[in-house]
Formats: C-alpha cells, sequence, structure tokens
C-alpha cells in the first residue's frame, strides 16, 4: 500500500467535520456559549470591576440632568414639545451605558486576551471556530451592556424620569446598541497593533459621547454638523431610547433599529473573519 503524500497529511491528522460537531456536542454545547461561560466565572473574582461601569453614566445623570437641569430648566425634546431637562438627558444616558459597557469589553479586553493572555490560539485548538469566538465576545459584551442597562432604567423609574408604557423596549433597544457597538468595537481591536492604537477608541467615543444629542438638542448645532451626527450610530440609539421613555413613537424608529442591527451583523461577520485570519495561519 503507497503511503499518502505529505501534503496531505495535516488535512488527515485534522478531525472530520462530524468528528468536530460530536466533539462540540460532548463540551455540553455551542463553543460561544463555553466561551461566556468562561467569562462568568473570571469576573466572579472582578465583580467590583465589572459592576463599575454602572456609576459612571448615573453621576452624569445626577449632577447633569438633575443639577443643573434645575438652571436649564425645559428643552425641546422628541416632536418639538418641551420637556425637562433631566426627561431629555436620561434617555441619553442610558444609550451612552450600553455604548459603554459593550465597547470597552470588545476592545480592551479582547486585545488583552488576543495580543497577551493568547487566550484564542487555546480556544481555537479546540473545536470552537473563529465566527464562535467572535459571537462570544459579543455576547458577552451585550451581557455586559445588559447589566448597565437595567440598572440605570431602575434608577431612572425611581426617580420618576420614565413617562410612557413604551419604555418597556428601552432594554432591548439598549441591547441593540450595545450589540452594534460591540460588533464595531471588536472588528477595530483585530486590527490594531499595540495599546497606543486605542487613542483612535476615545478619538471616536468621546465625541459620540458628547455631540450625539446626548445633552443637547440636535438643532442647537450647525446644518452640517446634524448632517454628519444624524448619521452616527449613537445618536439612532438616543433617538430611540428618548422617544420610547417619552412616548413619541412613529414609523422613523424601525429604520433607526434596522441600522444598528445591520452595523452589529456586519461587525460580527467581519470580526469573526478577522479573527481566523489573525489566528489559523
Amino acid at each position: 500500500m503507497t503511503a499518502p503524500p505529505l501534503s496531505d497529511l495535516p488535512l488527515r491528522m485534522l478531525p472530520s467535520a462530524g468528528r468536530l460537531a460530536r466533539l462540540r456536542q460532548a463540551a455540553g454545547g455551542p463553543g460561544s456559549l463555553r466561551l461566556i461561560e468562561r467569562h462568568a466565572r473570571v469576573y466572579r473574582h472582578a465583580w467590583l470591576v465589572f459592576a463599575s461601569g454602572v456609576f459612571e453614566p448615573l453621576f452624569y445623570l445626577l449632577s447633569i440632568g438633575l443639577g443643573l437641569g434645575v438652571l436649564v430648566g425645559r428643552v425641546t425634546g422628541p416632536g418639538g414639545q418641551l420637556v425637562p431637562y433631566r426627561d431629555f438627558v436620561a434617555p441619553g444616558l442610558l444609550a451612552v451605558s450600553a455604548m459603554n459597557g459593550a465597547m470597552y469589553d470588545s476592545t480592551f479586553n479582547v486585545f488583552f486576551r488576543l495580543k497577551y493572555d493568547k487566550l484564542y490560539e487555546a480556544v481555537l485548538a479546540t473545536p470552537v471556530r473563529p465566527a464562535e469566538v467572535a459571537l462570544a465576545e459579543i455576547g458577552w459584551a451585550l451581557i455586559r451592556g445588559c447589566l448597565y442597562a437595567v440598572a440605570f432604567m431602575l434608577v431612572m423609574t425611581s426617580l420618576g424620569l420614565v413617562h410612557s408604557p413604551w419604555a418597556v423596549l428601552a432594554v432591548p433597544v439598549a441591547l441593540l446598541i450595545g450589540f452594534a457597538f460591540a460588533a464595531m468595537g471588536m472588528t477595530g481591536t483585530t486590527f490594531m497593533k499595540s495599546w497606543q492604537d486605542f487613542d483612535y477608541i476615545l478619538l471616536a467615543s468621546t465625541p459620540l459621547f458628547l455631540f450625539s444629542a446626548t445633552f443637547y438638542p440636535l438643532s442647537v448645532y450647525p446644518r452640517a454638523v446634524r448632517v454628519v451626527v444624524e448619521w452616527t450610530p449613537l445618536y439612532q440609539g438616543v433617538v430611540l431610547l428618548r422617544d420610547l421613555v417619552l412616548g413619541a413613537v412613529g414609523p422613523a424608529l424601525l429604520w433607526r433599529a434596522a441600522y444598528l442591527a445591520v452595523l452589529g451583523v456586519v461587525g460580527l461577520y467581519i470580526s469573526g473573519r478577522r479573527i481566523g485570519k489573525l489566528l489559523l495561519v
């Protein structure tokens, strides 16, 4: 019997697709769920770091929304109605909370696991595939963003800042915001070479935080700036949450939600391909 060509040996050493499926089933489920479980076990010992992101938007709400809001009075809200400044700011800060919780976990933490911890090299030695790694990291970022959003919604409700039954959709919308930013953040992280590259993350997130109609109505900006802001992802999230919490619901909210969903799906696809390109070489 003739020996197989040397070029075929690596392929023969790899498990078949059926074997991979059986290994994954024996591991207890999809690989993405196993990786999410791993992160949850790690953060049990660092829960204070995990929970600290709840407080930043809360401090902004108390200082600017409730403190400065006494001096500002009423501002133009959805549909041109005048609303108290604290009611205007609170939904915007909820969107920021979802963005921060999702994006920071999918950038700083993913970069450390990718470049220093070498976690993904170990993971990809198992039946877990690159797409599952990307899905797990984005899913974990969503869990973190969801906890931040739920905590912030409870604060808003206790302070009387929720004025519509449509606000029950605020947490799902916050998850959609987190999905878009987690996917974009992870995609950007796969292109980074050093910690200095994270200046680009701050360069993008800080203007979004300040100028996505979070603190001021869009009408205060020049026309050219308004056009740019209207196409940013955080602005779409701010408008979605503000309209839901204040009860100004209309068909236009559907395309804003679709915008964020498409952004998240595209980021998930690209990040999965990038992880595979970086590690399966």
